[in-house]
């Protein structure tokens, strides 16, 4: 069961932006990505809010998000979110087993 956290970064005067990027330049990200059971660690922009920055971040299971949290990276993180003074919004999905179902399976282009 691995689990996807969404979570949306939202400041002013591109302050988002300018927060993924020091997270990707410092090597943060890379860090992150390295992390044993760490699935995916992805920034997106929104086309409807310049404002914002959506991160993907996938892990294995509660265990390795539960490491990942008690890591000293998060400090880090922390303190570049104050830096840049921004605002969180969070959504958390966890996978179903199942699969895709075939009916669904058809609007699928691969």
């Amino acid at each position: 069961m691995s689990i996807t956290i969404n979570i949306y970064y939202s400041g002013t005067n591109g302050n988002a932006k300018k927060f993924a990027e020091e997270m990707i330049s410092s090597g943060i990200v890379d860090e992150i990505r390295a992390e044993e059971c760490n699935l995916k660690y992805e920034y997106f922009f929104p086309m409807n809010d310049s404002e914002t920055v959506l991160l993907i971040d996938s892990w294995e299971n509660q265990q390795a998000l539960d490491l990942h949290h008690e890591s000293p990276m998060m400090l880090k993180i922390m303190s570049l979110r104050e830096k840049y003074n921004l605002s969180m919004k969070v959504e958390r999905y966890v996978t179903d087993e199942s699969g895709i179902p075939d009916k669904d399976k058809e609007f699928i282009k691969e």
